[in-house]
């Protein structure tokens, strides 16, 4: 472990709280300097992340590096514990690259821009917060905080139905911060000690009947930001109705909060319940990929297409998580930096288009390729990104998911026939409903109902960049997977060979479940993977 003097950690997550608390400050009534003062914050938290990282952190240590610990309530036992390992650092670098693009894309927001723009900051660092917290009561404290700014972001910068996007929005994800809580303190108070350590927590033990019902919280509270089939109703409404900047970061940060928090809680603190519980996680995986991709066809709304194909992408992550295999967990790690990227993008792409249309409705588009090229393109880019094209981002998780569940020797092979072949079928869906997208968007004749400003523009240069950002690594990391995969390699080994060493038992004692008997055959090594994700290129 590294011993770092400087608070890396906590200046990098309580940088953009301070500086939002400075802006009401600012002399600014048109919110020039604010947008300016927002942007200049967010990017220099965001290079401070690849400094930090860069110099300091050894890709090859499995363990929590930068570790910070400070008594804050004592009197609670909470404590100021932050960490970063292979899990966390390529998501907090993610968060770091959203948000940044996400203040430059709200450049035109006008209406209460001190407030937007400090509102983005304090969500910055609630998120942070989220992927760095060792304590359990930190991380609780940060998890909420970043529902408030979302809500407020929606209901008041969003669209014509934004309130109740808002309040089903909050009603949703606050009703399953109650299991957070209550499933974090049975652990808490479980045994002779009480800790919120989340290391701590892991290292304790618990019955199995114990396990499973605060798995089973866990599962609800981090399935509905996920999220997993049927608790996904709040996601179509708030895309539907939230501002590109918005929806950037709801894609791109707040659903691998629960993909992350599942790993980190289910997967790792859990294991004997996660026996139980990984065939769920696969067969919801699937559900979600197929529901989600047949919803995706009856959207005629641009963004609420885009949100139910969101909802079938991450199932490929829980898909990743059931799998037990080094690689299938790398797939899903990669598969949530991959969609946070894409998503980003195509909602991005999706409000430069309805700032000039003025609608999200693709029944009244149409000949857009002709007006705006450019945009056309760029957005074709990000859709062939989604659908898994060949040396694209999202090919290479989506292959690392199926071989890893392919490859899993804890399932029956009909089990995994079934899995397969389910998620394949909305692979195949995924093309057949972005490129009717694309073609009612950009091709055949132009809507007589789309009434086009005269002096409509193609996509300008501040809009290129942030598109150009986000593609960028989403094709490099499409060639060369190495370049995602090196910084959590070592850590996806340890999680799935932490996982599996309650394998024999179960299957011993549980013969007739979907598992199947645990062969002595070592599963996938490290090299492996590297030579796997290669395939891509």
């Amino acid at each position: 472990m590294n011993a770092i003097q400087v608070p890396w950690l906590t200046t990098i997550i309580l940088f953009p709280l301070v500086a939002a608390l400075a802006i009401p400050l600012i002399p600014d009534k048109e919110g020039k300097t604010v947008r300016w003062y927002g942007l200049g914050v967010a990017f220099a938290d965001f290079a401070l992340m690849i400094y930090a990282f860069w110099h300091n952190y050894d890709f090859q240590n499995s363990a929590l590096q930068f570790v910070e610990n400070y008594p804050w309530v004592p009197q609670l036992g909470m404590h100021w514990a932050v960490g970063v390992d292979g899990l966390s650092m390529p998501l907090v670098l993610l968060t770091g690259l959203i948000n940044t693009l996400a203040v430059f894309a709200a450049w035109k927001v006008t209406n209460k821009p001190r407030l937007f723009f400090g509102l983005m900051l304090v969500m910055y660092s609630a998120q942070l917060g989220v992927f760095l917290a060792q304590d359990l009561l930190l991380f609780f404290l940060m998890w909420e905080i970043e529902l408030v700014p979302v809500y407020l972001l929606i209901s008041i910068w969003g669209g014509q139905n934004r309130r109740y996007a808002a309040t089903k929005f909050i009603i949703y994800t606050a009703a399953a911060s109650i299991f957070i809580l209550v499933a974090g303190f049975a652990m808490a108070f479980s045994g002779d000690t009480v800790t919120f350590n989340m290391t701590a927590l892991g290292m304790k033990e618990y019955s199995k009947a114990f396990e499973l019902l605060v798995y089973a919280g866990f599962l609800i509270a981090f399935g509905v930001k996920l999220p997993i089939f049927p608790l996904h109703t709040w996601l179509p409404d708030a895309h539907g109705e939230a501002s590109a900047p918005g929806s950037m970061i709801l894609a791109g940060v707040l659903l691998k909060m629960g993909g992350y928090a599942l790993i980190r809680f289910n997967v790792e603190m859990l294991p004997n319940a996660h026996v139980t519980f990984a065939p769920v996680l696969a067969i919801l995986g699937v559900v979600n990929i197929v529901y989600g991709a047949c919803c995706a066809f009856a959207q005629t709304n641009l963004k609420r297409r885009l949100a139910y194909s969101s909802i079938a992408h991450m199932g490929f992550v829980l898909i990743g998580i059931a799998s037990y295999t080094e690689i299938g967990i790398s797939g899903a790690v990669l598969q949530m930096v991959s969609h946070g990227l894409i998503a980003a993008s195509l909602f991005f792409l999706s409000g430069v288009t309805y700032e000039r249309t003025h609608t999200l409705i693709m029944d009244k588009m149409g000949g857009m390729a002709k007006v705006m090229p450019r945009t056309f393109a760029l957005f074709t880019i990000a859709s062939m990104a989604s659908l898994a094209l060949p040396g694209m981002s999202g090919f290479v998780g989506e292959l690392m998911v199926f071989l890893g569940i392919a490859s899993s020797d804890v399932y029956s092979s009909s089990f995994k026939i079934v899995v397969i072949f389910l998620s394949a079928v909305g692979v195949i869906l995924t093309p057949i409903y972005l490129l009717s997208m694309l073609r009612q968007v950009f091709y055949g004749n132009q809507s007589e109902e789309l009434h086009l400003d005269a002096a409509i523009s193609d996509i300008k240069p501040r809009e290129l960049f942030i598109t150009a950002c986000l593609l960028l690594p989403i094709i490099g990391i499409g060639f060369y997977p190495k370049l995602a995969t090196q910084t959590y390699d070592v850590k996806t080994v340890e999680l799935a060979a932490h996982a599996r060493q309650v394998l024999p038992v179960v299957a011993h004692q549980e013969p007739t479940s979907v598992y199947s008997r645990v062969s002595t055959a070592p599963t996938l090594a490290s090299s492996q993977v590297d030579s796997l994700v290669n395939i891509s290129e």
